[in-house]
């Protein structure tokens, strides 16, 4: 594991509930695409199930990472692509299943119009810090 340092509120910024303002550490940089909710065979997993659709999609991420030698302990920054707010409680239940509550990276999550193909409801990319 990297050595990663979080701050969850600089100063003069107010805390953030679900995520922590900065991260940072040194070593190599992963970056993980943006994974869509599709199971090993490329077909899509959950459709109008948010909920299913981000348990695939940490999934997918936590495979990814697996192949980088990564963890989500090395994770210090999601983005989270949504087509409604209103699945962001889904992706904070997947994510809380991986990503315990003291280890929260840095987040940013943005309404799109629509995303691939008009089944899927978010995808979600990571950056990552492995060490040297």
């Amino acid at each position: 594991m990297s050595e990663l340092t979080r701050i969850p509120a600089p100063d003069g910024v107010a805390p953030a509930a679900a995520y922590t303002h900065v991260v940072m550490g040194t070593g190599r940089f992963v970056a993980i695409s943006g994974q869509l909710a599709l199971d090993e065979d490329g077909k899509p997993v959950g459709e109008g199930d948010p909920a299913a659709q981000a348990r695939q999609v940490f999934e997918n991420l936590r495979r990814c990472l697996a192949a980088a030698g990564a963890t989500f302990d090395d994770v210090v920054k999601l983005t989270c692509f949504v087509t409604d707010m209103a699945y962001l409680p889904a992706i904070r239940a997947a994510r809380a299943a991986h990503i315990p509550g003291d280890r929260l990276p840095a987040s940013s999550a943005v309404q799109v119009a629509a995303l691939v193909g008009p089944e899927f409801l978010m995808e979600i990319e990571a950056f990552a810090v492995l060490p040297e």
